[in-house]
């Protein structure tokens, strides 16, 4: 029986498990969908406080994660895939295992949906990312693109104009699924280039572990051609890992937790932190502070009775 498990080993998980360990609650994390959540798949982050120099996303992580061994929390490999929370003990299947806890912390983060182009996987954080304010100071004077249409990709190319010479608004239907303000907000920019009825290929150049162009088709002529780039940005949704929570936890339409007042879920003993339950922010900091903050309600919780 464990005081707390954590799900997740990103910021948001690491800064929990951190907070209840020195808490003596030997947290038991159990590193989910993405081993390192997203800070896994980025090359160097200059925007963690602390580190003036910029850090590498997995060492950031590692860091945490030998942070949080220190004081007591215990890391086991797997994810979950079944979840009873109808009574406590809370029960989670890992791996054709059932592990028991007092308290939960859901950390389990958001997965950005990926294109599924031959050479993508290859390239993310080598020119392939899934967010600008993480990565687009390195594109400065730089061609960027941004696929999607919706409001994060209008925001995205919007904010990728402080830096690229260029930025290339790439999206597969004539509409966009944009709000009007968001939609003119890019029109009166003039950096931004318009790509509609285009869908991309593929991305190279795998070879180089560099991102030099993209191959590009319109879908409604057939026609396909080389566009030269350096920056290849997805805006097209982020997907929250609560698929075993469903039915259980109050989550929104398109699955993401939904909060009851701080670290809250509608269930007692259950608490959310970092991208699974923030659809706004999506930050390393902000991951991480509301960890602390998930931690924190999760000692008080056990706190109240007397463990």
């Amino acid at each position: 029986m464990r005081n707390v498990i954590i799900i997740g080993s990103g910021c948001a998980g690491n800064t929990a498990a951190i907070y209840t360990g020195r808490a003596g609650l030997k947290p038991l994390v159990i590193s989910g969908h993405e081993p390192g959540g997203q800070l896994s798949l980025t090359t160097e982050v200059e925007n963690f406080p602390g580190f003036p120099e910029g850090i590498m996303g997995p060492q950031l992580v590692e860091n945490m994660k030998q942070q949080a061994s220190r004081f007591g929390a215990e890391y086991l490999s797997g994810k979950v895939e079944e979840a009873d929370l109808s009574k406590r003990p809370f029960r989670l299947k890992v791996d054709g295992e059932w592990h028991e806890c007092r308290t939960l912390i859901v950390a389990s983060g958001a997965s950005a949906r990926w294109l599924g182009l031959p050479n993508e996987q290859r390239l993310i954080g080598h020119g392939v990312s899934s967010c600008a304010t993480c990565d687009g100071f390195f594109y400065r004077d730089k061609k960027i693109m941004v696929i999607g249409g919706g409001d994060s990709a209008m925001e995205e190319a919007n904010f990728l104009t402080r830096f690229g010479s260029e930025v290339t608004l790439v999206h597969r239907r004539d509409e966009f699924r944009a709000s009007k303000i968001m939609l003119e907000r890019c029109k009166a920019n003039p950096k931004i280039k318009w790509l509609t009825s285009t869908i991309p290929v593929d991305i190279f150049d795998a070879s180089k572990n560099s991102v030099e162009a993209v191959r590009l088709r319109n879908v409604t002529t057939g026609e396909e051609w080389t566009q030269e780039v350096d920056g290849f940005f997805l805006a097209i949704g982020h997907v929250p890992n609560t698929q075993p929570f469903v039915g259980q936890l109050d989550l929104d339409a398109e699955g993401f937790i939904v909060s009851h007042g701080g670290a809250r879920t509608n269930i007692a003993g259950v608490f959310h932190a970092g991208d699974v339950e923030d659809r706004t922010y999506r930050q390393a900091i902000t991951a991480s502070g509301a960890g602390c903050k998930a931690a924190i309600e999760a000692e008080r919780f056990l706190e109240a009775e007397g463990h």
